[in-house]
C-alpha cells in the first residue's frame, strides 16, 4: 500500500539523482570519445565530443553540489545525508564541512576538483588534450559510479547522496507517513570536525587528491603515444603542483590535529595520516627524478615509474580509508557503505594501466649507456628517490597489515604502539634524505670539480656540527641519538640550501625554488622533532589523584589539574583561575585565566585567558574537549578540559529551561515569620523590609467579588550591593477558602509567602523561602607545552613558497622549449 508522506520534499532528491546519473554517462561518453580522438588525432570530432561529454559532466558535477548543499543547508531531514551529517544547531561554515564529512560527499569534492583541473588541460594541454583527457575521465567514471547508488543485477554501484532516510534506514517509525514530525533535529557533526581547519583541510586535501591523476595521465600517455621525452616538460610544472598541495593539505591536517584533537600532537601516525603522506612522499621522489633525467637524460623508466604509482597509491589510500578495512585500526576512516568492491575495481584498472605501459614500452623506452657519475647530481637525486620510496614501503607494508590478513586469513598484529615503531624506522629514513639534501646542492649534473665540491660541503658539514649541538643543548635531546641524528642533517640541509639560496642572489635564480622548499622541510623537521621530543606537560599533579569517578580510566590524573571556579591553583610558573563558563549551543567554552606573577613585587608580568571548550557527545563516549591554544614565539601552550562539573548538554539544557522551572523543591527549608510593618529581616544576601499592606491588591484572571479579602504585603529587598528590589505577595478569603500566591526575587533567589493574617496576635505571617547556594562549578584540564613548534609552521610556509617558486621557473623553461622548438 503506497504511503503518502507528509513534508516530503522530493524534488530536490530527484534533480540531483538525475544529474548524478548524466555525470556518470557523461564521463563515460567523453571517456571513450577522447579515447578514439588519441588513436586518431586526425578526425577531430572525437575530441569535439570528448568536451562536450566533458562540460556534461562538469555542469552535472555542479548541480549535484549545490542541491546538495541545497538539501543540507535547508535541513531537508528526509534525506539521509542531511539527517546523517548536519543539525539545526550548526553555523553555516560547519554545514559547509558537513558536506563533506560523508564519503558521497568527499567523492563529489574529488569529481569537482577534477572537473576544474580538466577545465585547464582542455584550454592548456593542447596536443596533450586527447590523451590526457582520456585518463582524467576514465578516472571521473569510478568517481562519478561511487554516486550513483543503483542496483544492477541485484548488487548495489555506489551510493546516493540523495538517498531518502525512510529508505536508508529500517526503522518503523519510518513507515509512518508523519515520520518528519518525529525528528526534531539531525544527529549532528563529528564535534572533532567542528573546527575551522576542517572547512579548508579536506578540500586542499582533495585538490591534491585529484591533481595526481594529472602527472599519471602525462606519463602514461607518453609511454601510449611513444611520446617518450616530451611529456616531461609539461607534466613537472604539474606534478610539482599537486606535492605543493597535497603537501598542504596534509600539513592543514596536522594544524587540525594539533588544534581539535586531544592527543596533544600533530601527528599520530594514524593509517589514514600514512596513506595521505606515502603517494605524496612518491611524487616528491617523481619530480627530483624527472629533474634529472630532464638535465641527463638518466632514469627514464623510474621517473615514469613514480608517476604512475603515486597516483595508483591514492586510489589505494582511498580504498583504505572508505572500504572500513581500517576500521579497528584508525580513528577516522570511513565505513565501507558497500564500496569495496567498486575501490578495488578502480584500483586494479589503473594499476593495470601503469603496468601494461611499463612493460610493452619498456625496450622503447630512452637510456643511456654511460653511467652516471657518483659526484653527479642525477647519481645522488636517484640515491635520494629509491630512499624515499623505500620509506613508503615501510610505511604502505605496516598500514596494510589488515588488508593481508584479509587476503592470506593471517592475524599479524599492527604495532601496539604506533609512534615509536614508525618514529625508528622513518627517523633513519629521515636521516637519509636531509643529508642528501644538503650535499647534493653542491653537485652539478653529469660531472662536478671534486675538490669544489668537498670544499663547500665540509664548510656546510663544520657550521651544521656547531649548530646542531647549541640546538640540542638547549633542546635537551641529548639522550636520543636519532634526534640528535635528525637535527644535525636537517641544519646541514638548511645551511646547504641556504648557501645555494645566497647564490641565486648573483644570478643562479634556477635553484632559488628548490632551495627555498628544501630549507622549508629541514625547518618543519626541525619544528616537528623538537615539539615532539620536549614537549612537556605542565599540569603536573604531584598528589596524582583526581575525584572524579573513573576518571583514572580515561585520562592520568598526575597530568591533570583540578580547578574550582573562583578558586586560583599554582602551576609551575602560572596562576591559575578557572574564572567561568559559557554556552554556545552544543558547546561549553571554560576560562581559563594564567598568570605569571612576580614573586618580589607581586606585580603581574603577564596574563591572558584562553577558552578550550567541550560538548558532551554520547555516541563519542561523553565529554569531548577542544583545545584552546597561546601562542608564543617560543612555544605554545594547550589547554584541553577533560572533565567538567556538568557536561555541556546539560548546561544547555539549564539555560534553556530555566524559565520553565518555578517548583518549590529547588529551595532550602522555608522560614517561618509573624511581622509587622516596619519589620527587618535578613537573609543570606542582603535583608528585607515589610513596608507596607496594600488592601486593594488584585490578581489577574481572577476577579474580587462581595466578602472576599484580597490584601498585598509590600516587600522592599536590599541587596548587599545596595540594589533594591519590591515584591508583593498576596493573601486571598475568597469563598470561605484561603490561598496564597508568592511572589519571587529571581536576582536575589528569593520567594516569598504571605500566608495569614493573625488579628489575635497582631501579626502577619510571612513564609521566605531562599535557593541553596549554587555548587561551585569545577573543571579538570590538562595544560601542554610545545617549545619551537612555530619552526614547524614556518617550515610548511616556507617550503610551499618554494614550490610556488619552482612551479613558476618549470611553467617558464616549458615556454621557453616550446618558442625554441616552433
Amino acid at each position: 500500500m503506497d504511503v503518502n508522506y507528509v513534508g516530503e520534499n522530493l524534488l530536490p532528491g530527484q534533480i540531483g539523482q538525475f544529474f548524478v546519473v548524466l555525470s556518470f554517462g557523461a564521463a563515460l561518453f567523453s571517456f571513450i570519445s577522447y579515447f578514439f580522438a588519441s588513436k586518431n588525432p586526425e578526425v577531430t570530432s572525437w575530441r569535439t565530443m570528448g568536451r562536450i561529454g566533458f562540460w556534461l559532466n562538469a555542469l552535472s558535477i555542479a548541480v549535484i553540489g549545490g542541491t546538495l548543499f541545497y538539501i543540507i543547508y535547508n535541513h531537508l531531514f528526509e534525506y539521509h545525508y542531511a539527517y546523517a551529517h548536519s543539525s539545526t544547531k550548526l553555523p553555516t561554515h560547519y554545514i559547509i564541512s558537513a558536506f563533506w564529512e560523508g564519503q558521497e560527499g568527499s567523492f563529489w569534492l574529488w569529481m569537482f576538483w577534477q572537473a576544474v583541473l580538466g577545465t585547464v588541460l582542455v584550454f592548456k594541454a593542447k596536443s596533450w588534450e586527447s590523451p590526457v583527457m582520456t585518463f582524467v575521465m576514465l578516472c571521473q567514471v569510478f568517481l562519478a559510479s561511487m554516486l550513483l547508488g543503483v542496483e544492477v543485477f541485484g548488487s548495489r554501484i555506489g551510493s546516493s547522496p540523495f538517498i531518502l532516510l525512510r529508505d536508508a534506514l529500517n526503522f518503523p517509525f519510518l513507515k509512518n507517513a508523519n515520520y518528519l514530525s518525529m525528528i526534531p533535529d539531525g544527529r549532528g557533526l563529528n564535534p572533532l570536525l567542528q573546527n575551522y581547519w576542517m572547512v579548508i583541510h579536506p578540500p586542499t586535501l582533495f585538490l591534491g587528491f585529484a591533481s595526481m591523476i594529472v602527472p599519471f595521465a602525462y606519463a602514461a600517455s607518453g609511454l601510449w603515444l611513444k611520446r617518450f621525452k616530451d611529456w616531461i616538460n609539461p607534466g613537472l610544472p604539474w606534478a610539482l603542483f599537486a606535492v605543493m598541495i597535497l603537501g598542504a593539505g596534509i600539513i592543514m591536517g596536522s594544524f587540525w590535529a594539533y588544534e581539535a584533537l586531544n592527543f596533544g600532537g600533530f601527528w599520530a601516525w594514524d593509517p589514514v595520516e600514512n596513506v595521505s603522506i606515502i603517494p605524496w612522499l612518491t611524487l616528491i621522489a617523481a619530480v627530483h627524478v624527472m629533474v634529472a633525467f630532464k638535465n641527463t637524460g638518466h632514469a627514464y623508466f623510474t621517473s615514469a615509474f613514480l608517476c604512475l604509482i603515486s597516483f595508483v597509491l591514492v586510489i589505494y589510500a582511498s580504498y583504505l580509508t572508505r572500504s572500513g578495512i581500517l576500521g579497528e585500526t584508525s580513528v577516522h576512516s570511513f565505513t565501507s557503505l558497500g564500496m569495496s568492491g567498486q575501490l578495488i575495481l578502480f584500483n586494479l584498472t589503473f594499476l593495470v594501466i601503469m603496468i601494461v605501459v611499463l612493460v610493452f614500452r619498456k625496450k622503447e623506452m630512452p637510456s643511456t649507456q654511460k653511467e652516471e657519475d657518483i659526484y653527479s647530481r642525477e647519481f645522488w637525486l636517484f640515491i635520494g628517490a629509491l630512499v624515499l620510496t623505500v620509506a613508503c614501503v615501510q610505511m604502505i607494508a605496516t598500514t596494510s597489515i589488515p588488508v593481508f590478513n584479509a587476503l592470506f586469513g593471517t592475524k599479524v598484529a599492527p604495532p601496539i604502539d604506533p609512534i615509536p615503531h614508525y618514529n625508528k624506522w622513518q627517523g633513519a629514513f629521515a636521516v637519509v634524505v636531509m643529508t642528501l639534501t644538503a650535499f647534493t646542492q653542491f653537485l652539478k649534473y653529469k660531472r662536478s670539480d671534486a675538490k669544489k665540491f668537498w670544499a663547500s660541503t665540509l664548510a656546510s658539514f663544520i657550521i651544521a656540527l656547531v649548530l646542531s649541538a647549541v640546538i640540542v643543548y638547549f633542546t635537551k635531546v641529548y639522550g636520543n641519538i636519532m634526534y640528535i641524528l635528525i637535527t644535525f642533517s636537517s641544519v646541514f640541509a638548511i645551511l646547504a640550501n641556504l648557501q645555494i639560496l645566497a647564490d641565486s642572489f648573483k644570478g643562479k635564480w634556477r635553484l632559488a625554488g628548490s632551495a627555498v622548499s628544501h630549507i622549508g622541510f629541514g625547518l618543519l623537521l626541525i619544528g616537528a622533532l623538537i615539539a615532539a621530543a620536549t614537549n612537556e606537560v605542565i599540569s603536573v599533579n604531584s598528589s596524582n589523584y583526581i575525584a572524579v569517578a573513573g576518571f583514572d580510566q580515561v585520562e592520568k590524573p598526575g597530568e591533570n589539574l583540578f580547578l574550582t571556579e573562583g578558586e586560583p591553583v599554582q602551576m609551575g610558573e602560572y596562576k591559575i583561575t578557572y574564572v567561568g563558563d559559557s554556552v554556545a549551543a552544543p558547546n561549553v567554552f571554560y576560562k581559563i585565566n594564567y598568570e605569571r606573577i612576580d614573586e618580589e613585587t607581586g606585580a603581574v608580568k603577564e596574563s591572558f585567558v584562553l577558552m578550550p571548550f567541550a560538548q558532551n557527545n554520547p555516541q563519542m563516549g561523553g565529554l569531548i574537549g577542544t583545545p584552546g591554544t597561546k601562542h608564543f614565539l617560543t612555544h605554545d601552550i594547550y589547554t584541553l578540559i577533560t572533565a567538567a562539573a556538568s557536561d555541556s548538554q546539560a548546561a544547555v539544557n539549564q539555560e534553556e529551561d530555566a524559565s520553565e522551572r518555578s517548583s518549590f523543591d529547588e529551595y532550602e527549608e522555608p522560614a517561618t515569620y509573624e511581622v509587622n510593618i516596619g519589620d527587618t529581616l535578613r537573609y543570606r544576601n542582603g535583608y528585607y523590609i515589610i513596608d507596607a499592606i496594600n488592601k486593594n491588591a488584585t490578581i489577574s484572571n481572577i476577579p474580587k467579588e462581595e466578602g472576599d479579602v484580597l490584601v498585598g504585603m509590600q516587600i522592599r529587598v536590599v541587596a548587599s550591593d545596595g540594589k533594591e528590589f519590591k515584591a508583593e505577595p498576596i493573601f486571598m478569603i475568597k469563598g470561605g477558602n484561603t490561598m496564597d500566591f508568592h511572589k519571587d526575587v529571581p536576582e536575589q533567589g528569593l520567594r516569598f509567602r504571605f500566608s495569614n493574617i493573625m488579628p489575635d496576635k497582631n501579626k502577619l505571617e510571612l513564609i521566605a523561602y531562599q535557593k541553596p547556594l549554587p555548587e561551585k562549578k569545577w573543571v579538570v584540564f590538562k595544560a601542554i607545552k610545545f617549545p619551537y613548534i612555530n619552526f614547524f609552521w614556518c617550515g610548511t610556509i616556507v617550503m610551499t613558497i618554494g614550490f610556488c617558486m619552482a612551479i613558476y621557473r618549470r611553467l617558464k623553461d616549458s615556454r621557453i622549449s616550446k618558442v625554441k622548438t616552433s
